[in-house]
Formats: C-alpha cells, sequence, structure tokens
C-alpha cells in the first residue's frame, strides 16, 4: 500500500470521501500541507503523527473540505421553501413548528438562509425552526459566531443584509431574530445512528455532498436522508445530483432551478427525442474551450460567482490551454497527466474535471466519466459541454428523465447566453 493509499483509505473511513470524486491531487495537496504545519519530515512520520492524534485527524479534514459557500445560495431553492412552508403549515393546521434540516451546514450560510427566507416569507418564529449540522467542528464554531465577510453576500440581490444584519468593524453580525430560529451541531452524516431519536424534518437541504462518494456510500447516505426526510416532506440536493436522487426513486417537484425532490410520485416523462451523441474517438479533435477562470475550491456545500470571479494566473491559463491542446490532438494519457499536474498546483476548476470526464468518456470508463462530469457541474452548474455529454450518458443508461433535465437546463443557459450576447 502506497503512503498516498493510506491517507485516502483514512478519508474514505471518516468522512466517506471517495477519492476518484475530487482526484488524488487535491488530497495529496492536503497532506503535504499538513506535514509541513506539524513539522513532520516523511509522510510516514506525518502518518504516524496523524494517528495518534485526534486533533491532527480533524485537521487534515479541515485541510480537504475547505468550506466555500455563501448567502442565499442557488436562490430559487429558498424561494420554493418559503412557498413550500406555506402550504405545509396549511396541510397540518399549524398544529406544530416545521422542522427544517441544513447538512452539511458549513460556516452558517445555508441555516441562515433558510431562516432569514421563511421570515421574510411572513412565517413567525413559533412557526420553524432550523437545524444545521457539519463534520467539522471548526465550520460550526465559525457558523455560530454569525460575523460575516463580504465573502458571504454575492450575487445581485443583498437587500436582506440590510435586514438581517448590523455593520461592525470586522465584519457584518447577524441579527438575535434569525439565531435564535437555528440550532448549530457537529455530526457526520455517514453515522446510520445520526438524529435516530429525533422526528422526521419536512424539509432537508443536503446538497453537493453526495457527489463525492462512491455507489455503495452514496446508498448508505440516501438510507440516512431517507429516515430524517417526513414521508410528505422535500429533499433539496446539489444541481448535479439530479441524477442520483432519480435512480433512489425520487421525483423532482418539477419547480426549475430550485433542485428539490420528494418521494411523491410524479406524471412520467414524456419521451425524449432521438439523442445520438457525437462519437468521440480518441484520435479525433473535440471541440476546443476557451479555458475559463479559476474558481473557488469546492467540497462544502454552486452557481458560478458574477461578482467574484477570480482571474486565473498566466501559469495557471497556459497550463489550462496545454490540457486543451493535448486533448484535441488525441493525446489523451498527456492530457490526464497535465489535468492531474493542473490540481496539484492550483485550485479545481470546472473545465479540467470537463475534461477528465471527457478522456475518461474516449476511454470508455462510464462511471468515471459521470464522476468527473459531476464535479465539473458542481463548480459551474451551467457548464454546457458537462451538461450534454452527462445527459448522453445517462440516455445510454435509460436514465431518460435524468437526460431530459440535463438537456432542459443546456437549453436554459444556451438561450441566456445568447440573449446576454444580444446586449
Amino acid at each position: 500500500m502506497s503512503s498516498d493509499q493510506r491517507f485516502f483509505d483514512f478519508l474514505k473511513d471518516r468522512i466517506g470521501l471517495d477519492v476518484a470524486s475530487v482526484g488524488p491531487a487535491i488530497i495529496e495537496r492536503a497532506v503535504r500541507q499538513r506535514t509541513t504545519a506539524s513539522q513532520a519530515l516523511t509522510a510516514d512520520e506525518y502518518w504516524h503523527t496523524l494517528q495518534g492524534s485526534r486533533d491532527e485527524q480533524q485537521a487534515l479534514i479541515e485541510a480537504v473540505i475547505v468550506p466555500e459557500t455563501w448567502f442565499f445560495r442557488y436562490p430559487e431553492s429558498f424561494a420554493t421553501l418559503a412557498k413550500l412552508a406555506v402550504r405545509r403549515l396549511a396541510d397540518i393546521n399549524n398544529m406544530r413548528a416545521l422542522r427544517i434540516l441544513s447538512l452539511p451546514c458549513s460556516t452558517g450560510e445555508e441555516p441562515y438562509s433558510i431562516a432569514m427566507a421563511l421570515l421574510d416569507a411572513g412565517l413567525k418564529p413559533h412557526q420553524f425552526k432550523v437545524e444545521g449540522m457539519d463534520v467539522s467542528p471548526l465550520s460550526v464554531e465559525k457558523a455560530k459566531r454569525a460575523l460575516y465577510t463580504r465573502n458571504s453576500f454575492r450575487g445581485q440581490d443583498i437587500a436582506f443584509r440590510e435586514r438581517h444584519f448590523s455593520a461592525e468593524e470586522d465584519g457584518y453580525r447577524l441579527s438575535e431574530r434569525v439565531l435564535e430560529q437555528v440550532r448549530l451541531q457537529v455530526g457526520n452524516l455517514l453515522d446510520p445512528a445520526l438524529l435516530a431519536n429525533e422526528p422526521a424534518y419536512d424539509f432537508v437541504f443536503c446538497r453537493n455532498l453526495l457527489i463525492y462518494f462512491d455507489q455503495p456510500t452514496q446508498q448508505q447516505v440516501f438510507e440516512v436522508l431517507k429516515r430524517l426526510t417526513h414521508v410528505d416532506g422535500v429533499l433539496f440536493i446539489g444541481p448535479a445530483e439530479g441524477s442520483l436522487l432519480g435512480r433512489f426513486g425520487m421525483r423532482s417537484i418539477g419547480i426549475p432551478q430550485s433542485f428539490a425532490f420528494s418521494r411523491q410520485s410524479a406524471p412520467e416523462p414524456e419521451p425524449l427525442p432521438t439523442f445520438v451523441p457525437t462519437p468521440l474517438p480518441v484520435r479525433q479533435p473535440v471541440r476546443s474551450v476557451t479555458p475559463p477562470p479559476v474558481r473557488s475550491r469546492p467540497f462544502a456545500a454552486v452557481v458560478p460567482l458574477p461578482n467574484t470571479v477570480k482571474t486565473a494566473s498566466p501559469d495557471a491559463a497556459s497550463l489550462l490551454a496545454n490540457i486543451a491542446a493535448l486533448a484535441n490532438e488525441g493525446k489523451s494519457a498527456e492530457a490526464r497527466a497535465a489535468c492531474e499536474s493542473y490540481l496539484r498546483s492550483h485550485e479545481p476548476v470546472a473545465q479540467v474535471f470537463y475534461w477528465l470526464g471527457l478522456l475518461s468518456d474516449v476511454a470508455g470508463r462510464v462511471l468515471e466519466a459521470q464522476g468527473f462530469y459531476r464535479k465539473a457541474l458542481y463548480l459551474e452548474p451551467q457548464h454546457p459541454d458537462a451538461l450534454m455529454h452527462l445527459a448522453a450518458l445517462l440516455q445510454s443508461q435509460g436514465d431518460t428523465a435524468g437526460a431530459k433535465r440535463l438537456q432542459d437546463r443546456a437549453a436554459r443557459s444556451e438561450r441566456a447566453a445568447d440573449s446576454e450576447r444580444k446586449r
């Protein structure tokens, strides 16, 4: 067993992370960072330190799952939640408070957004309670402090900041009115007894987590989520996870961009038009794609960041251009090696995972390709090529509903791009 494999297995056992979902380079980089920070001289020495220190074990996990989130990420999800909450209260005749769960809750932006959305929709404090949970104690502690910088306020509409925050020297302090609606705690979704004694939740937010697990772990986690979600409840997931829930028998509630699913039966989807993906032989050039700007590091709790997009460094841009050139020349092994090299030295970007998906697709490694395409969509939910190639794979596997959802998203993205170009 290689030294790297030991660390991969450790993260798999502790937090269920499938190394294939993020690529080994990201984990290797985190191990190097912690090896240096702990003043270990070799991988074996650091492994020995890791085994003997709970604090170091948590530090390595923290290094891998650096949170990247902000308030009202996926705005349509929160608008949908507000409408469904009003309806749900009517269905239960206001006999009890609604129960909402957010996990992983990261540094608190999601559970606090849930509370703000419901308060703004007119719900009274006694009508709902929100629980947030995360595997990271550091993230939970930061969430409890409830002091946020400008990085947590993104997008065009941040009027909620005036309603629910007060400006301080170090940032923006969340109001007590919102804080009182949310309870935060540390917890691991891989624990089958998680919240075992708690009643089911009316709404559960678990976004961009399933894509990091292998199939057996996805099934294990889904069983926990199913137990936690009321039979009449709604589960909100990430943009790249819809096909996974479809495989587990969940159905979209039909509101675009809400990424909301239920166990209720839904009408059968209309038959898809014949969709034959363009063959992608190894030695034939594929369409060249201009490298995108570098985006923030993934893994916690996804739309592009309109006001905070980072510009790729010249080195990063040249590496991306080299990957595209190698792939277009049919040099699959070299292109894959260039992708791994990029991930070892730079923060992940959607285009790198798209190329890895395409290279796996061409090589016939379907499940691996799906994983990489989903990772690209985690970073850039409207990545057109990843959407269409993943749709093609799903259709080839008989998942016509999942394929249609992705094709519809690609079409909406293209219409939005056309509209933007005409301005």
